[in-house]
């Protein structure tokens, strides 16, 4: 089955509240919330990607390579080349700082996986301080996109060249606080710039969540 980028539109933006028509912002996949990696293809490739690097001499976890390895791939062959050869991947800062056992660099591994030689893959974006990762948190307690922008900090040695255009990378988009608050900072400091959003995948719930409702 050949996989394409789907763009978010007026059909779905009211899936990730955050984000406004103004946004540019593709996914590749559905990942279902509130169900485990069983449910779907999708969900046991989110899942693999989020095994804690804290976890990495537990039995499975070769499996967030593969799961990198994928995303990567599967990315570069939906993205326009010609746009590879000139953006600037910015991988999404996890909810750990950098001095954190937990610190994840999943998202630079998969930009910097898409291709040989590498695209520009440029951290110009870290998180000075770890927050609690969304997905294991309760809605009311989940970062809000203040907190992340104050949390946020640019890499000014990695921003001495000003991109021609910015791809925020990650893999889940779900309310869009965390792009939100990249392209906020992105944007202040790179004014004029073009920024797009590239996810894995969408947050997507269950039809019998509804049903109850």
């Amino acid at each position: 089955m050949t996989v394409r980028l789907s763009l978010i539109d007026d059909s779905n933006r009211g899936d990730h509240f955050h984000l406004t028509p103004a946004d540019t912002c593709f996914y590749l996949f559905e990942y279902t919330s509130h169900r485990d990696y069983s449910f779907s293809q999708t969900n046991s490739l989110i899942s693999n990607l989020k095994k804690k690097p804290s976890q990495s001499s537990n039995a499975g976890y070769y499996h967030k390579g593969r799961a990198i390895m994928s995303c990567a791939q599967t990315l570069a062959a939906t993205l326009n080349p010609n746009w590879l050869n000139s953006a600037t991947l910015v991988p999404t800062p996890g909810s750990k700082a950098r001095d954190h056992p937990d610190y994840d660099d999943r998202i630079e591994r998969i930009c910097r996986l898409m291709r040989n030689p590498e695209p520009d893959v440029r951290n110009l974006v870290y998180q000075t301080q770890s927050t609690a990762a969304s997905h294991e948190v309760a809605q009311g307690n989940r970062v809000t996109v203040q907190q992340l922008i104050e949390a946020y900090a640019i890499d000014e040695a990695a921003a001495q060249r000003t991109p021609t255009s910015i791809g925020i990378v990650d893999d889940v988009l779900t309310a869009g606080t965390h792009f939100r608050a990249m392209h906020s900072v992105l944007s202040a400091r790179f004014p004029g710039v073009p920024i797009i959003g590239l996810f894995v995948a969408r947050r997507v719930f269950p039809a019998d969540d509804f049903d109850m409702l």
